[in-house]
């Protein structure tokens, strides 16, 4: 079926425009997804529903739960380091019976991805934080580096990935490939419950994804398979050095970065923005333009100061994730960027919808288009909202963030993060049943910065040894 025959450019609002796409992204990534006959619970609470935000709750629950116990149960046998971690705790799986006792699932710091060695001792590391068996990996290098160890390790089939904070420290996430896969399935599958996925020609402000790790680049990678023409703004390799040198360093040695050096390279990626809109104004296909909120403030500040602006109206889509940094000391609301949006590029601001997730989890929280508030697909994924104690709070209280992830079948992915944010029990907007995150995100006090919005303006803004 041609997605474009008698589709309107409009928001998906009825159940049948949610099947039609989610039917046509089933189509065109048929291979991430496993054969039926091989679901585990975990698999099913991803593939088996056809709007991930509009299940029943009852039913919703009732895979969420099946799901956590499984995924729980097996990192509890096949993971020795989290098997001991719940020894410690005295935890074990016949102790989860309901969604009340997943508070006795043991929590895994941020913190503990970023405690790896170097050298060959990284990709022991590595093998510890993997569940289940790993196939054989090869290192060549007698010394190697961080990208030396997570090549040999892509190279027999994983899909190992990384972010960071401001000191430079990053996060490693080893994904076995079906793991990778659910994740990617995943941010298009719950995108389509909000929007339609009709895209003729897609641009993408990220790292392209043949040529980094960087979790912000490598998990794109699944758009060569969605979008009928893709560009990425940025086209060159993109290495763990690279971003450990700009996220790292003084506070004076970053602005001195930012003064000195960004203007020449982000001026590039504008530039090469702008001629793209300009491009596809000229017809009539339907575009997306995907990135973090800082870069599309400088193609569309650029655009004011030169008196240009565009009407793409509703051909066009904008989707943002990454963080709202702009500079060192300056974040713009999503309300302002909306406005921004929809004033200089002509697309609506309900086609404009930011994504909150993160390195560590596959549990991504799209906006929906009525109020833009997060919306968490909560038949795999559990997000919790915690004290300064680490125990579970009420809806409408500010407390850390963390999740129970049971998509994350490589790696154990009950997390606590770093990031502050207040969740609501439904939508007080639209009529989507599920729990919903405000859209304001911030960082827990004494918490590095971090995100990929942050590790790409820090990168953009130095001359990438060029």
């Amino acid at each position: 079926m041609d997605v474009k025959q008698d589709i309107n450019y409009t928001d998906v609002t009825a159940t049948q425009g949610v099947e039609f796409w989610v039917r046509k992204i089933n189509e065109l990534l048929a291979h991430y997804i496993p054969a039926r006959n091989a679901w585990n619970p975990a698999d099913e609470s991803l593939y088996k529903p056809v709007d991930l935000y509009r299940v029943p709750l009852d039913e919703a629950l009732d895979m969420q739960l099946k799901a956590i116990k499984y995924t729980f149960g097996h990192h509890y046998y096949y993971n020795e380091f989290y098997h001991k971690y719940c020894e410690m705790r005295n935890v074990h799986p016949d102790d989860i019976k309901t969604a009340d006792d997943f508070e006795k699932i043991p929590l895994i710091p941020d913190t503990t991805y970023k405690g790896y060695p170097s050298g060959k001792d990284f990709a022991y590391w590595l093998a510890t934080i993997f569940t289940g068996n790993l196939p054989e990996i090869v290192i060549k290098s007698s010394n190697p580096s961080y990208d030396d160890v997570i090549n040999a390790f892509n190279a027999a089939g994983l899909a190992v990935m990384y972010s960071s904070g401001t000191s430079g420290r990053h996060t490693f996430i080893p994904r076995d490939m079906k793991t990778f896969k659910a994740a990617q399935y995943a941010v298009m599958k719950l995108r389509a419950s909000m929007i339609d996925v009709n895209v003729d020609h897609a641009f993408l402000l990220f790292p392209n994804p043949t040529k980094t790790n960087l979790f912000i680049g490598r998990a794109t990678s699944f758009t060569y398979d969605l979008f009928e023409d893709v560009h990425y703004a940025m086209d060159h390799a993109i290495t763990t050095e690279i971003t450990q040198r700009a996220m790292s360093g003084t506070q004076e040695q970053k602005r001195e970065v930012v003064s000195t050096a960004q203007q020449e390279r982000l001026q590039k990626v504008v530039d090469l923005t702008i001629q793209w809109l300009e491009r596809y104004e000229k017809t009539e296909k339907s575009i997306r333009l995907s990135g973090p909120p800082f870069m599309f403030f400088l193609v569309m500040n650029t655009l004011q100061m030169d008196g240009k602006s565009f009407d793409f109206g509703d051909r066009g889509a904008v989707s943002t994730g990454g963080g709202w940094k702009i500079y060192e000391d300056k974040r713009i609301s999503h309300a302002d960027f909306r406005k921004q949006v929809e004033n200089v590029l002509g697309i609506p601001e309900r086609r404009c919808l930011d994504l909150y997730g993160m390195c560590e989890g596959n549990g991504w929280t799209w906006q929906c288009p009525e109020g833009h508030y997060l919306h968490a697909p909560y038949t795999y994924y559990t997000p919790l909202v915690l004290d300064d104690e680490l125990m579970p709070m009420g809806y409408g209280e500010w407390g850390r963030f963390a999740f129970l992830d049971a998509l994350a079948q490589s790696y154990p992915g009950f997390i606590v993060s770093g990031d502050r944010v207040r969740m609501l029990e439904h939508c007080p907007v639209c009529d989507r049943p599920g729990p919903v995150l405000e859209p304001e995100i911030k960082r827990a006090k004494g918490e590095e910065v971090r995100g990929c919005a942050e590790e790409l303006r820090r990168i953009l803004a130095q001359d990438i040894a060029r």
